[in-house]
């Protein structure tokens, strides 16, 4: 049992939420610190439960008092501005603070695989990819200058069971479900590593607190990486999908028509993304994943099945669905 005292700012999203109940599990002393205006997922009993906008810093401050955690993990940071503002905020006021980083900052494409983290960080086509990247030299020049206690974690496509990796969501199962071809970029044979919230949690919450993390950088994904095509037959089987019918579209067509998912398949998705988490598994040698998409896809057909709220189809995405299959059916 640790002890360890631990502030999640944020806490209720799809990755933090695992790692709050995680580090409750493994006896850390947790409070999650959020606006407590969504709904998000379920905080457990016996967390300390505090309220507050991060952006507006005088009700931070007051809402912080004189409080010190062992560890401090940021899951809603995106920007230098924002980072800057926590290095003034817990510096001398926590042994670790914890910034969530992302995967998609490294090389964009990989020169190499698996990606490491030697691996340079570049991406020229997603900005929010750069901000994470200029956040992580903000640290890193704060943990040097001022032996800020930075440990950086970068994440790479990890899911709950509310959440579909294709663009769209439900919007892609709805598609197929009516007999209607899905959009799946470049000819879907790029590799693409899935990782469930609840192993991720399990390498995230052996870092804490651990003083062999402090300036340095871990990957955590799975070993897992299935190529897009199997991922969309995965999705099908476990919606009961039996013909599937699947158009492959270049990420410059779709990034000619909406820039946005363009973005975010040139800078993340269209590329190939296999990672080698021997580092993390240095300092957490349990870190097993254990959670297959196949088995974590069924899980979360279930939870939408069982949440006909959440079947939302974006009608806008799914015209333009309609157009490129179209265009760019053989």
């Amino acid at each position: 049992m640790s002890g360890a005292s631990v502030l999640f700012i944020g806490g209720s999203g799809v990755i933090s939420a695992a790692c709050v109940r995680e580090a409750v599990e493994q006896g850390f002393d947790v409070t999650v610190l959020n606006r407590g205006t969504t709904g998000g997922r379920p905080i457990p009993e016996g967390v300390t439960r505090l309220q507050a906008d991060v952006s507006d810093r005088a009700a931070l401050a007051e809402v912080l008092g004189d409080r010190t955690w062992d560890v401090v993990i940021n899951w809603i940071a995106f920007t230098p501005d924002q980072v800057q503002a926590d290095v003034e905020t817990f510096a001398g006021r926590t042994r670790q603070y914890v910034f969530i980083s992302s995967a998609s900052a490294y090389q964009t494409p990989a020169t190499h695989l698996p990606i490491t983290e030697s691996t340079p960080l570049k991406n020229p086509y997603w900005q929010y990819s750069r901000d994470k990247i200029a956040c992580e030299e903000l640290l890193m020049q704060a943990y040097r200058e001022q032996d800020f206690p930075v440990t950086i974690i970068r994440p790479s496509h990890t899911y709950d069971e509310t959440k579909l990796p294709l663009t769209g969501g439900w919007t892609a199962v709805a598609r197929m479900r009516a007999g209607k071809p899905i959009i799946i970029t470049g000819d879907g044979s790029s590799l693409w590593t899935l990782t469930n919230s609840r192993d991720f949690a399990v390498g995230f919450t052996g870092l804490l607190d651990r003083a062999e993390a402090i300036g340095e950088a871990f990957t955590i994904t799975s070993d897992e990486a299935p190529t897009w095509n199997q991922i969309a037959e995965e999705i099908a089987a476990a919606a009961g999908v039996d013909d599937l019918e699947i158009v492959h579209v270049p990420a410059d067509a779709i990034n000619a028509v909406d820039p946005e998912w363009g973005a975010a398949l040139l800078g993340d998705k269209a590329n190939s993304s296999v990672f080698d988490n021997s580092k993390v598994r240095s300092l957490v040698p349990w870190y097993r994943p254990r959670i297959p998409y196949r088995q974590g896809v069924r899980e979360v057909i279930a939870w939408f099945e069982a949440h006909p709220e959440a079947q939302v189809v974006d009608e806008r995405l799914d015209a333009l669905m309609d157009e490129l299959a179209e265009r760019w059916a053989v």
